[in-house]
């Protein structure tokens, strides 16, 4: 294999991106921010560089109404730090469900040119580890023409698909940075407590278990210290599995598929969370298109999948990514996980959301908002 590759300054780094190439971005607490500063000292330079991701953490100062001349970001998924650059015209939002977005790269459908990535240092035979998020990024670096890699040794080396050695890597900046953090536990309300017993309520020993974005999900996991036999295949988890791992009610012993592991695309949590999946054999960090392909989700009994919604009509159709026609957030996994835990043996799909906004409007309306996007569809909410 190819020797590891010089490491360099990120202004070198980023001195091989091109106008008019598509790049892309690593997501989540994975959102390699010392690359993205270099590439923004850059943009005098460059014009209609199209960004790539899913969503992002982070400051994302390329997303500023004075780079709109240089850089273009056609989003999979809506994060707050682009959204206003999506609503205004200097972005996009392509709808589409997470296991499909792989494909994309795969099918060069969307030809990558750059990736730039946060990756773990390399071990003794040259691997690094895509760490908390290996999602879409596995793909993206096996497409792509060129890789950047920011290395740190912060990243957690997590076990599954994202294991990629230097000889697959161009150039690798060395950095020692936090990664972002967010812990959803910490903004629990009355009301998402409450919702979290109503769900937990409906979870029987034996399940496994997809967990969405936010408090509410984490508000599922505190209600659940009196289960037994859990198990985890989601696409992304938080803080609140831990302790429900440590005292042995989280176990996968039930599953069928990845009977004893902890399956996942991706994380986000506190340093806490990130030094407990390092080198912790108990999580598998697995590609999107696998994790939420809806013939894998099926094969575990007692699936239970919780998402949110911003909106839901009295026919059932779930509003999950836009308020009218303001891009909020986007697609995700959310259909990907309902429809496979509808079609698992003794499966159920929940919709969990407050009844009103915190400005007292109904969430709950005779019809969705003009302009608003549907997720997931009447038919597939039972």
């Amino acid at each position: 294999m190819n020797s590891i590759p010089k490491y360099v300054s990120a202004a070198e780094a980023v001195a091989s991106i091109r106008s008019n190439q598509r790049v892309f971005i690593q997501g989540s607490a994975a959102t390699p921010l010392h690359l993205l500063s270099a590439l923004e000292e850059r943009a005098s330079e460059l014009r209609k560089v199209e960004l790539i991701s899913i969503s992002t953490l982070g400051d994302m100062n390329l997303a500023a109404p004075e780079y709109k001349e240089s850089f273009y970001f056609n989003s999979l998924f809506v994060s707050a730090n682009i959204r206003q650059a999506v609503n205004e015209n200097r972005g996009d939002y392509i709808p589409i469900f997470l296991s499909e977005i792989p494909n994309l790269f795969n099918k060069q459908i969307l030809p990558l040119d750059v990736a730039l990535v946060h990756v773990s240092p390399p071990d003794n035979h040259g691997f690094c580890s895509l760490g908390v998020s290996v999602d879409i990024a596995r793909s993206a670096v096996r497409n792509s023409k060129f890789v950047i890699a920011q290395v740190n040794p912060l990243m957690p080396r997590t076990h599954g698909d994202g294991l990629i050695h230097t000889s697959e890597i161009n150039a690798m900046v060395e950095v020692n940075a936090a990664l972002p953090e967010v812990n959803y536990g910490d903004c629990m309300t009355a009301v998402e407590i409450a919702i979290g017993k109503h769900c937990a309520s409906l979870i029987e020993d034996g399940s496994t278990l997809q967990l969405g974005i936010g408090a509410i999900p984490d508000a599922v996991l505190h209600q659940l210290t009196n289960h037994k036999g859990l198990g985890i295949h989601s696409e992304m988890f938080s803080d609140g599995i831990i302790d429900l791992v440590e005292n042995g009610i989280i176990t996968n012993q039930y599953k069928k598929k990845h009977r004893g592991k902890l399956v996942s695309a991706f994380a986000i949590g506190s340093r806490r969370l990130y030094d407990y999946v390092n080198d912790n054999p108990r999580f598998a960090f697995l590609e999107a298109d696998y994790v939420n392909d809806t013939a894998v989700i099926r094969k575990n009994p007692k699936v239970v999948a919780i998402n949110s919604a911003i909106e839901i009509d009295l026919t059932g159709q779930v509003c999950a990514d836009s308020i009218g026609t303001t891009q909020y957030s986007g697609v995700g996994g959310q259909m990907d996980f309902i429809r496979g835990a509808a079609l698992s043996e003794d499966g159920k799909a929940i919709i969990a959301l407050s009844s009103q906004t915190s400005k007292g409007k109904s969430k709950i309306v005779p019809f969705l908002k003009e302009g608003a996007g549907v997720v997931t569809t009447r038919a597939h909410v039972h």
